[in-house]
């Protein structure tokens, strides 16, 4: 489809275009698309915009990145078709290990996921060869590496709420980029991240670039953060927004 490049929804089309490919490659299953127009439609909410309190949890997740000893990035299908590059250049900035996570999960999409990652400049992607399992999940996504069933802090853009509970209860730091301020996801990540997957990628490799080496600053930005506080002044700028659209 040629969509022209002054189209005020641009940008959206672009996106459908290229999550609708990915369907047809096997790279994200079909119901991957339902789950991204309930993301879309939260963002027509905050005026697709990064707002304030989502810039905040953005340098928190940078702060726990940089602060862990066992990061990982996880990526499942429609993640990757949405911004593999900067999914790649996060994990290399942090550094931390990717692996690959499905909840429709078989072999071949698996190898087609990996595949694609590396074909984007992915040197190392974990996920072909299940070594674990994450206790009291009893789907495909339970199935993880070593890697991911030992790390400290873990980055999971557009997550299952039953694993992201999982996760936390394994005592995990688990970020979390789900625009949904509100889905059990959001209500249960250490660093839950409402906002789009490419502004947030953006934001948190920038925080990270800021942060390093500073210590002092680091300690500051994760003791002074407030998830629930966080989400609620999120909660108050979408009404604002709304209120200010009529």
């Amino acid at each position: 489809m040629s969509i022209p490049k002054d189209h005020p929804r641009y940008k959206s089309l672009m996106v459908r275009e290229q999550l609708a490919e990915a369907v047809e490659k096997g790279l994200v299953n079909p119901t991957g698309l339902i789950s991204h127009g309930r993301g879309e439609a939260f963002d027509y909410l905050m005026g697709e915009r990064t707002l304030p309190p989502s810039l905040e949890a953005e340098k928190v997740a940078a702060a726990y990145l940089l602060r862990a000893k066992r990061p990982l990035v996880c990526v499942n299908g429609n993640a990757a078709a949405l911004d593999a590059k900067n999914l790649i250049k996060l994990s290399e900035s942090i550094p931390a290990p990717l692996e690959i996570n499905i909840f429709h999960r078989t072999e071949e999409r698996m190898e087609l996921l990996i595949s694609y990652m590396e074909s984007q400049g992915c040197k190392e992607v974990l996920g072909r060869v299940p070594e674990e399992r994450i206790p009291g999940l009893n789907h495909d996504r339970a199935l993880c590496s070593k890697t991911l069933y030992d790390c400290d802090t873990i980055l999971v853009p557009i997550e299952d709420g039953d694993r992201a509970e999982a996760l936390v209860r394994m005592g995990k730091v688990v970020i979390s980029i789900d625009i949904n301020p509100i889905s059990r996801t959001s209500k249960t990540a250490t660093v839950p991240i409402s906002d789009e997957l490419t502004r947030a990628l953006e934001n948190i490799i920038r925080f990270i670039d800021e942060l390093r080496g500073d210590e002092k600053e680091i300690d500051r930005v994760i003791s002074s953060y407030d998830s629930d506080r966080n989400r609620k002044e999120l909660l108050k700028e979408i009404s604002s927004y709304l209120e200010s659209s009529c």
